[in-house]
């Protein structure tokens, strides 16, 4: 609809207007009796040195005769153009019946680095949140035409994971996550509690972590086969809950291959002068003059910081991938680091460093505060899951008491999972926000079952009949119109959402788009109607789109609550 009515506005304004200008220029009034879409001439004003106001009686004579318009008018400087409803509604249900409707073209390649966890603990509601923003951006830019490519680099090694392992060798007894049975990540997370507690009362076990850690450096051999069994246990749970989630990857890295690599890129950028070394030997990258200060990339001892690393996979991925657009989503304390890493490899020369971008995103809380791994106050993303599951389950059993128990497992899942993954989308990405599984797991408001019962709804009155669909032009009504407009926009929402790499405009169209659909239901008779194909039609298009707005927010449907 917006397309249309700039290709039309274009034909008139070509001599003075770019098509992308108009783009920007129209607006949509705050109300119906406004019009649909409004021009304001005032920049229009300046290039022919004629009043506004002029200039918007003169595009209505030109325009009026428009089959496209059933109405133009000039207020005040705007010109207010009210689309033809039975061209309306006829082309968006046309296109949007259609299997890809809303469909972009876009021929990169992405990567998208995700979850990223380390290996001596679970997963918990931090790596829900990064994980719901990873999957749903992964598949809005592949629905735009991007050739995505989903990574997660697992930190494997480090003082962290020795301080698990540390903990299981003087306290674990040769147990194992079967003989207790405890899922194997949770297993190995316990006993990093346990390291902490220990701690508190040895002052020298930070010591013997440390000192553990040079032993796995050094190869010994039986910390090596120590720290094995326990990543696989970790990988082992990992694995589990990312399939629960819905999440995986094309590739997987391991800090522990790649650690020692990326000092060779540093000691080619010092011969070549883009390095500096210090006076103490460190060698470091100045970034002053961009505001980022001075970035110490290897120590005086030679060693290696953090930051090499990602230089290194950074290039590695590049290989992997020959990519456009590297994506890394990563909470907001490590704005810094992106902007140092990426600044690193432009002044470097690396040709892939312009598509590197930081997707920041806030902290999650809950309404008990804050969460501390090592105090094991951490929210376990399994536990979060399940829970929620209960709460759906209690929900589907008031609804329905008589609803067979596997099959109120089977929904309540899904129905935990949306709301979860809503609650976590929903939120402005850079903001920081509060989870609560009550407020979430809500059928009405702002929630992600709220959404599944919309797509279910309209599933249900697709079922009831075999009326064959009539996407034929009518003069549409209020309700029907504001549905048909809605729709007509979820174009537009997915370009700007991938643009943006903001899933939040995503989750707010959808509940926009359910509130209106649910006011269309309440007010508009579907098979009691004059033409109920045409209505039908209309439930048929709101249940794809919203079928597809599911799908890039990573819910599952369901066809019944």
């Amino acid at each position: 609809m917006k397309t249309d009515t700039v290709n039309i506005l274009y034909k008139e304004l070509s001599e003075f207007l770019e098509i992308e200008e108009i783009k920007k220029l129209i607006e949509i009034p705050p109300n119906e009796e406004m019009g649909d879409f409004a021009l304001p001439c005032f920049v229009l004003a300046k290039k022919l040195r004629k009043n506004p106001k002029l200039i918007a009686e003169d595009l209505v004579s030109k325009l009026s005769d428009n089959e496209y318009f059933t109405k133009v008018e000039a207020v005040s400087g705007y010109l207010n153009l009210f689309v033809n409803r039975k061209i309306l509604t006829e082309k968006v249900l046309t296109e949007s019946l259609k299997e890809g409707y809303g469909k972009g073209n876009e021929k990169s390649v992405t990567v998208v680095e995700y979850c990223s966890p380390n290996t001596n603990k679970p997963l918990h509601l931090g790596h829900l949140r990064n994980m719901a923003i990873g999957e749903s951006v992964s598949r809005i830019l592949q629905y735009a035409g991007h050739d995505v490519k989903k990574t997660c680099i697992f930190n494997d090694r480090g003082v962290h994971i020795c301080k698990s392992m540390l903990s299981y060798r003087d306290f674990g007894k040769g147990s194992s996550p079967e003989s207790e049975n405890i899922k194997s990540d949770h297993f190995v997370g316990d006993y990093y509690v346990k390291f902490a507690d220990r701690s508190k009362v040895d002052p020298d076990y930070e010591k013997k972590a440390l000192q553990m850690l040079e032993e796995w450096e050094a190869g010994k051999k039986d910390v090596t086969e120590l720290w094995e069994k326990m990543n696989n246990w970790a990988f082992r749970g990992f694995a589990e809950t990312f399939e629960l989630f819905g999440t995986e990857f094309d590739k997987e890295y391991y800090e522990s291959k790649i650690f020692r690599k990326g000092k060779e890129i540093i000691l080619d950028g010092l011969k070549r002068g883009i390095f500096k070394k210090r006076e103490d030997g460190a060698v470091i990258a100045d970034l002053e003059e961009f505001g980022l200060g001075e970035k110490v990339l290897l120590r005086s001892n030679g060693t290696s910081v953090y930051i090499v690393q990602d230089i290194f996979l950074a290039y590695l991925k590049y290989l992997d991938f020959n990519y456009d657009k590297s994506v890394y989503v990563v909470g907001n304390e490590q704005e810094y680091h992106f902007k140092v890493l990426k600044k690193i490899l432009q002044i470097n020369g690396n040709k892939y460093a312009d598509g590197i971008e930081h997707l920041s995103y806030g902290m999650v809380e809950l309404p008990e505060g804050k969460m501390k791994s090592r105090e094991g106050t951490v929210v376990d993303a399994d536990d979060l899951i399940k829970s929620t599951a209960d709460l759906a389950a209690e929900e589907i059993i008031k609804r329905n008491p008589e609803s067979e128990e596997n099959e109120v497992k089977k929904r309540s899942l899904i129905i935990a999972l949306a709301a979860l993954k809503y609650q976590l989308l929903k939120t402005e990405t850079t903001k920081n926000m509060m989870f609560n599984p009550k407020e979430a797991i809500r059928f009405e408001g702002d929630t992600g079952p709220y959404l599944l019962y919309g797509y279910a709804r309209a599933s249900s009155i697709l079922r009831k009949t075999d009326i064959p669909l009539d996407a034929r032009g009518w003069e549409a009504n209020s309700d029907e119109i504001r549905l048909i407009k809605k729709i007509s926009r979820f174009r537009e929402v997915q370009k700007n959402t991938a643009d943006r790499l903001m899933p939040s405009m995503t989750a707010a169209y959808a509940f926009e788009l359910c509130q209106i659909f649910n006011r269309f239901f309440h007010e508009c008779p579907v098979l009691r109607s004059e033409n109920p194909g045409q209505r039908l039609a209309l439930v048929a298009a709101f249940r794809n789109t919203m079928g597809t707005v599911l799908d890039l927010l990573g819910i599952e449907k369901l066809e019944e609550m």
